[in-house]
C-alpha cells in the first residue's frame, strides 16, 4: 500500500468523523438520546484512531540508527494495535454503560427536539458512506484479486483494513441508532434507544477484536506471503551459479519492507571471490522480482555437510536439493 493512498483514506474518514462528532453531541444534548451520545463517543473514538494512525506514519519513516538498526517500520504496526485495543475498546464499553444506564432508567426524547437526532443520523449515513468509498477506492489499487476478507487478513499495511473496519462499523452503528431513535420517537419508548446503545457498543468491541487479532499477528512477525515466497525462491533459482537452496526464512520490517535470509548451496571448489559476484546477482534478481525486499542476507554454503545422516535442525530444504 502506498502512503498516500492510506494517507488520503485516513484523512477523508478523519474530516467526516469530527465534522459528525460535533453534529452527533449536539442532538444528544438537545434530544437526551443515548444512542447519540454513544455514537458521538464512536465518532470521537474514530477521529482518534485517524491521528493515530497519521502519526504512527510519521514515527515509522525515521531513519534506523545503531539501536534501532532495521528502522521504525513497525511502528505503524504498534499504532494500529493501540487503535484495535484501546479506543475501539474505550467507545465500545461506554456505549455498553451508557445503555444499561438507559436500559434501568429509560425515558423519552426531548419532544421538542425528537427529530434533531434522525436528522443528524441520516446525514452521517450519507458522510461515512463517502469516507467509506474513499477507503474501499484506495484499497482497490492494492489489493489485487484478493477478496474483502482475505485483505484485511492478509495486508502487510494496516491503515487501509483498519479504515475499512471503521467506516464499515461507524455505518452499521449509525443503522443501530437509527433504528433505535426512529422507534423511540414513534413509541415514545426509551428502551428502543437503549438497545439501540447497546448494539452500537456490542459491535464497537467485536471490532476491537477482530482488530486486535490481526495487528498482533503483524506486531508479532509474519514471513511473506505464499506468492512473494515462490518469487523470491524462483528468483534465486533462475541463475545457475549456485547447487541449490538450503534454507530461506522471512520477515516484514515493516510494511513495505521485507527481510530475506537464506542458505545457498554452491560448489565446494568455487573461489571466493565468485561466489561473492555470484551473490551479487542473487541479490539484483530478489530485489527486480520482489521490490519489498529490501534488506538481503545471503549466506553461502556447501550442501554436502547437510547431506549426512543427522542434518541440522533447522535446516529446510526448499528447491535444487531434494
Amino acid at each position: 500500500m502506498s502512503a498516500s493512498g492510506g494517507n488520503k483514506a485516513i484523512i477523508a474518514a478523519f474530516l467526516a468523523n469530527t465534522g459528525i462528532a460535533i453534529t452527533k453531541f449536539i442532538a444528544a444534548a438537545l434530544s437526551g438520546s443515548s444512542s447519540m451520545l454513544a455514537e458521538g463517543v464512536h465518532s470521537v473514538a474514530d477521529a482518534g484512531n485517524q491521528l493515530l494512525l497519521l502519526l504512527g506514519g510519521r514515527k515509522a519513516k525515521r531513519k534506523a540508527n545503531a539501536e534501532h538498526p532495521f528502522g521504525f517500520g513497525r511502528e505503524r504496526y504498534v499504532y494500529a494495535f493501540v487503535v484495535s485495543i484501546i479506543l475501539f475498546s474505550v467507545g465500545g464499553v461506554f456505549s455498553l454503560y451508557e445503555g444499561v444506564s438507559k436500559l434501568q432508567d429509560p425515558h423519552p426524547l426531548d419532544p421538542a427536539w425528537w427529530w434533531l437526532p434522525i436528522v443528524v443520523l441520516l446525514i452521517a449515513i450519507v458522510l461515512e458512506s463517502f469516507s467509506l468509498r474513499t477507503a474501499v477506492r484506495e484499497s482497490n489499487h492494492v489489493r489485487g484479486k484478493q477478496g474483502w476478507v482475505a485483505f484485511i487478513r492478509h495486508s502487510k499495511a494496516p491503515e487501509l483494513p483498519v479504515v475499512l473496519l471503521e467506516d464499515v462499523a461507524a455505518l452499521c452503528g449509525l443503522v443501530f441508532a437509527l433504528i433505535g431513535v426512529g422507534l423511540t420517537a414513534i413509541t415514545g419508548d426509551g428502551l428502543y434507544d437503549a438497545i439501540g446503545t447497546l448494539f452500537i457498543g456490542l459491535l464497537l468491541i467485536a471490532v476491537a477484536v477482530v482488530l486486535g487479532i490481526e495487528t498482533k499477528s503483524l506486531l508479532v512477525g509474519e514471513g511473506a506471503n505464499p506468492a512473494d515466497a515462490a518469487a523470491i525462491e524462483d528468483a534465486i533459482m533462475a541463475g545457475t551459479e549456485h547447487e541449490g537452496i538450503i534454507h530461506m526464512k522471512t520477515l516484514y520490517l515493516g510494511p513495505e519492507e521485507l527481510l530475506v535470509g537464506a542458505k545457498i548451496a554452491f560448489p565446494a571448489g568455487k573461489r571466493f571471490s565468485d561466489v561473492a559476484h555470484d551473490i551479487d546477482a542473487i541479490e539484483a534478481r530478489i530485489r527486480v522480482a520482489v521490490p519489498t525486499a529490501r534488506v538481503i542476507y545471503l549466506e553461502p554454503d556447501v550442501f554436502s555437510k547437510f547431506n549426512g545422516p543427522n542434518p541440522p535442525t533447522d535446516t529446510i530444504v526448499i528447491k535444487g536439493l531434494e
